[in-house]
């Protein structure tokens, strides 16, 4: 299957904090989406790797997304090298996406920035045909997304790019709390045993809110998602621009 839109997370719930209401709209547009974790997220302090995969199948159905995959890299450990590497050049020639969005830049959580990285030097090597890789037997040809757009995650970062997520923004919240397991809280659930973390509290999640809607109010909307581009972005009609107010 040719996806329009592959989105990376390095853990299973950073594509739904920080792009699913991009994706949902996407989705709606008609275009094929697509999500890869990269680990399991099995050193989160909450939960455990199974938790984990079976809030992300829920989160997927909520959003509505063609594929989902793990690659099953370890959490924390993995490297920006050729072995990591390759297994994304071989998701991205498979799936031939226009676009690639992954994880911030840098961010509090080091895996984000180091699979941002990832990501995007696996994106620009996956153009070049003589880097050969095979699936199934069978090589595959080269394939280079055209754009590469990082999301904005716990630290702040000026946005390149606000997207308007307004019409989706509570079936977002829907696929966040999927994961019970990393957004409960003893105050929300009175039997939840496990230590609190920076994001399990209730004060985290209304952060969540109050981002998007401070991206939405810089487009004049009700709520947004903001993203970094690795390269300046070109139009052929001012048609292209939202119809919006700042």
């Amino acid at each position: 299957m040719k996806l329009d839109i592959l989105a990376f997370g390095v853990h299973p719930d950073d594509v739904e904090l920080s792009c699913a209401g991009t994706l949902m709209v996407e989705i709606n547009n008609g275009k094929k989406v697509g999500i890869i974790d990269l680990t399991r997220g099995e050193l989160g302090t909450r939960g455990t790797a199974e938790t984990r995969k079976t809030e992300a199948e829920i989160a997927a159905k909520i959003m509505g997304v063609h594929v989902r995959e793990n690659l099953g890299m370890r959490d924390g450990f993995f490297k920006n090298d050729e072995e990591h590497q390759m297994q994304i050049i071989k998701k991205i020639r498979q799936y031939k996406p226009e676009i690639v969005i992954c994880n911030a830049l840098e961010d509090r959580h080091p895996d984000h920035g180091r699979s941002s990285k990832l990501v995007s030097d696996a994106s620009f090597l996956s153009g070049l045909r003589k880097i050969e890789t095979s699936s199934d037997d069978v090589q595959q040809e080269a394939w280079r997304p055209k754009y590469v757009f990082h999301y904005i995650q716990d630290r702040y970062a000026e946005p390149d790019i606000i997207f308007d997520i307004s019409s989706v923004f509570d079936r977002k919240l829907e696929s966040i709390r999927a994961y019970g397991t990393q957004f409960s809280s003893t105050v929300a659930n009175p039997s939840d045993k496990e230590p609190q973390t920076y994001i399990s509290t209730p004060a985290y999640f209304e952060t969540i809110v109050s981002r998007h809607k401070m991206f939405g109010k810089r487009i004049g909307v009700e709520y947004g998602e903001g993203f970094k581009s690795e390269k300046r972005l070109g139009i052929r009609t001012f048609d292209s621009l939202i119809m919006v107010t700042t």
